[in-house]
């Protein structure tokens, strides 16, 4: 399709900018974002070094805003063309910018993807480098140009008799090809056609006429072209090709759309079915291969969560609790794999946000969270299924408990170390141990084990001990419970056991210590 058109993004709201990146699929539709910027400081470098053909920029940013950032663009590079983002109160910046040289504007409450799309388009046709190259390759285009066109809503314009040679057989469909393994995912050298037409035997197409055509990066995507009969065959056929194509590579996913008659239902097709597959997948990572014919029933839509409740908890460190619900909230979105999936990401990356904000308004020291919050973003955005998610919410909890615990003053008054009291105080009945409490709690049990002696006067062992056997004393003196029961009451399945820590704690048998304080 010719050269891609460069496009820098500055907004100094990270969310915004995956916003953006979400609302295209930018290299299918001609575009390319080369770079994003939080300010017009970090834009002015990158221009530099990337020279973008257009740059999509904020108003109001920190260091350097969006009309200086104008100014300085048309000074020294006049032939790239600038949009502007803007909020409503933000108006009288815009029509300074203008002056500056400004192609077009886009209200933030407005912007879509059809109305990027659109000012896109007509702010790339102001650039002769593009249009040039776009007009002589009109000219002379190979099937896969042609395809690439009919998929990135351009308009084109071939040759019927051209149409029937490429595609000689009456029925279309998309297929896609997508690995797990990152690294592999995307070479268009997988044997797709050779592995097709081998393991299609019977079918009425001699063979299987397939294409290669861009798709999203990390999935091969094909347009097969083949009898009406055997697209109604493939989709049982090909659970065949499933378990043959795991043999020398890693997890192979493969995602088959409905059928279509006609090369020009392709892009409708791609955007309602196949697209919709390729979401499906992100929630249903375990299947080998989709089709719209077999996929499970979908729960019903969940409420939302509730992240109120969820915050709360947080504040009153009770952590465990706030981070299962989460975890059963994003069991939930698993059954209905039907959920939109940016929306789940900005979910999680607001939780994130959220919880980091909160702890670090509490005085505790957040501050490792708060550099590494980008990195748990990065991760989010380009997560490919909701497995991925999880893994940074399991990462996400076991920092912020660890923190939580690690940047409190050493007392038995701070936050942290009251948690860890009062959990003992409520379960000191039950058999507990220092490397189930540290289940509990996400740590790992020698972290659990030096974070109780340094922030406390004894050990785990001794303070369980010691809070076991002033309850035994408190039912000794002000019950009539037998003695043989008052162990296990308090946490000893062993008796022996139970009196010979007693005494060593109190100096008295439990027998004896009774018979003294009940005379």
């Amino acid at each position: 399709m010719g050269e891609l058109c460069k496009v820098l993004v500055v907004d100094d709201e990270l969310l915004v900018r995956q916003g953006i990146k979400h609302l295209l699929d930018w290299e299918r539709d001609g575009f390319q974002i080369i770079g994003e910027a939080g300010n017009g400081k970090e834009a002015m470098e990158l221009i530099r070094e990337l020279q973008p053909h257009i740059v999509l920029t904020d108003i109001v940013m920190p260091l350097m805003d969006g009309e200086e950032l104008t100014k300085l663009i048309k000074h020294n590079w006049p032939e790239i063309e600038i949009i502007v983002l803007s909020s409503f109160s933000e108006f009288d910046y815009v029509r300074s910018t203008f002056q500056s040289g400004v192609s077009d504007y886009i209200l933030k409450p407005h912007l879509d993807t059809d109305m990027l799309l659109q000012v896109l388009r007509k702010t790339a046709e102001k650039i002769p480098s593009l249009r040039n190259a776009g007009r002589d390759a009109d000219y002379h285009m190979t099937i896969n140009q042609v395809l690439e066109k009919l998929l990135s809503r351009y308009e084109t314009e071939v040759e019927p008799s051209l149409i029937r040679d490429w595609f000689p057989n009456s029925c279309f469909c998309l297929l896609g090809m997508e690995e797990d393994d990152e690294a592999a995912a995307g070479k268009q050298d997988y044997p797709l056609m050779e592995s097709l037409n081998a393991l299609l035997p019977g079918m009425k197409a001699v063979h299987i006429n397939g294409h290669a055509i861009p798709g999203r990066p990390g999935m091969n995507l094909y347009l097969l072209n083949i009898s009406r009969e055997d697209c109604d065959h493939l989709r049982d056929r090909l659970k065949i090709l499933s378990p043959v194509s795991q043999t020398g590579h890693d997890r192979i996913v493969w995602m088959l759309g409905s059928p279509f008659q006609s090369l020009n239902q392709m892009r409708e097709n791609y955007e309602k079915t196949f697209l919709k597959l390729l979401e499906y997948r992100f929630f249903l990572p375990k299947d080998i291969s989709l089709t719209r014919a077999e996929l499970p029933e979908p729960t019903a839509q969940t409420s939302a969560f509730p992240l109120q409740d969820f915050m709360e908890r947080i504040r009153r460190l009770e952590l465990e609790e706030a981070f299962r619900e989460l975890q059963e909230y994003v069991d939930l979105q698993k059954r209905s794999y039907t959920s939109d999936v940016f929306e789940f990401k900005s979910f999680i990356g607001n939780m994130i946000f959220n919880v980091i904000h909160l702890l670090g308004s509490m005085n505790y020291n957040m501050k490792p969270l708060d550099e590494a919050k980008y990195a748990f973003f990065k991760t989010i955005d380009e997560a490919r299924h909701v497995t991925d998610i999880e893994l940074v919410i399991k990462h996400f909890q076991m920092q912020v408990s660890e923190q939580v615990f690690s940047s409190s003053a050493p007392s038995s008054s701070n936050p942290s170390m009251k948690l860890l009291l009062d959990y003992i105080e409520q379960h000191y009945m039950e058999p507990i141990s220092l490397t189930g409490m540290a289940e509990h709690f996400h740590f790992n049990p020698s972290y659990l084990s030096s974070y109780f002696a340094a922030h406390y006067h004894e050990g785990f062992k001794e303070h369980l001990n010691r809070v076991r056997i002033n309850k035994a004393a408190d039912l000794l003196r002000f019950s009539d419970t037998p003695i043989s029961e008052i162990g296990s009451r308090v946490g000893y399945g062993d008796h022996s056991y139970f009196c010979k820590v007693f005494k060593k704690s109190m100096g008295l048998s439990p027998t004896q210590y009774r018979r003294h304080h009940q005379a």
